[in-house]
């Protein structure tokens, strides 16, 4: 079976030499000779024209074009067991395959964990992983790294389908102890500005709130912490007289554990628009199909704020 000059069963051994890092523990993954992986591995870079693993010290190192291989070869051998086990009628209880959903630790908490434990009684052969983002998400898709993506609108791809999934506002969270904030329910824009703030930062690029505050107000915050994940905002807050401004889901749920006071912002923010994006080369798979309905019919279950 070859396509090209690239004998397509290799694709299993591809894969453990990629995974492993190691001609031997390699072999031992696909139960071949330590000889016979090495006779492999020359095939596969005669055909591909790349050392793909080269000693560097006292250890195999991946070549550039082999790291590239990793998340394409492995969703070929997923679409491949897909495909065979694929039935007239799809059954969900009996499918294997491996989902890449890039997204915030914000979304996985307020949206996904709950869904993804709802969905592993349906599929339990279905492999999640959750990835952080990432600054090109269309290239990840196109790479095959990436199945579905959980972003704001703003910073969505043109180049892949996309649909809204949720809505969420902001809120402001402050330690309930907070001096400058007591007996205060909305705050104003001078005290809001003046006040020391917890912001989300990454070099992925700025979340919505951040985007569009920026842009209408400028550099105007006295901003003293920058983190890079949004769960970590609320806790950050307790024991000083900071403040952070945060999803309003994010901020209940913080709220229902730390003591932490919730106040209104004191302008009118856009909402943040959450959207699910996809690869446009997997809609017509039949799994690809039954996980984005179920996270349309998660995302319709969420209560409003």
């Amino acid at each position: 079976m070859r396509h090209r000059q690239l004998d397509l069963n290799l694709l299993i051994p591809l894969q453990a030499l990629l995974e492993h890092r190691s001609v031997t523990r390699a072999a031992l993954a696909v139960n071949v000779s330590q000889s016979t992986m090495s006779g492999i591995l020359q095939r596969l870079r005669d055909s591909l024209g790349d050392p793909l693993l080269v000693q560097v010290g006292r250890h195999m190192r991946l070549t550039p074009l082999a790291e590239s291989l990793i998340g394409p070869s492995q969703h070929v051998l997923d679409d491949i067991d897909s495909l065979l086990e694929t039935q007239a009628v799809f059954d969900p209880a009996t499918v294997r395959s491996r989902i890449v959903i890039a997204t915030s630790d914000y979304v996985v908490s307020d949206f996904l964990g709950d869904l993804l434990a709802r969905i592993a009684q349906e599929a339990p052969r279905l492999r999640f992983v959750l990835a952080p983002p990432v600054a090109d998400w269309g290239n990840e898709m196109d790479a095959g790294r990436v199945d579905y993506v959980i972003c704001p609108a703003h910073v969505s791809s043109s180049e892949h389908p996309s649909t809204v999934l949720f809505e969420d506002t902001y809120t402001v969270v402050a330690w309930a102890e907070n001096r400058p904030t007591r007996g205060i329910e909305r705050l104003s824009l001078e005290r809001y500005q003046s006040l020391g703030h917890v912001i989300f930062h990454t070099a992925v690029g700025r979340p919505w709130f951040e985007q569009w505050y920026t842009t209408e107000y400028g550099e105007s915050r006295r901003i003293e912490m920058l983190v890079s994940g949004f769960n970590m905002m609320p806790a950050l807050v307790i024991g000083t007289d900071r403040i952070a401004t945060v999803q309003t889901r994010l901020a209940r749920r913080a709220a229902a554990v730390m003591p932490l006071k919730l106040m209104a912002l004191p302008i009118a923010v856009p909402p943040l628009v959450e959207v699910v994006q996809w690869s446009r080369h997997r809609e017509a798979d039949p799994v690809h199909k039954w996980v984005l309905a179920r996270l349309l019919a998660g995302a319709s279950e969420l209560a409003a704020v």
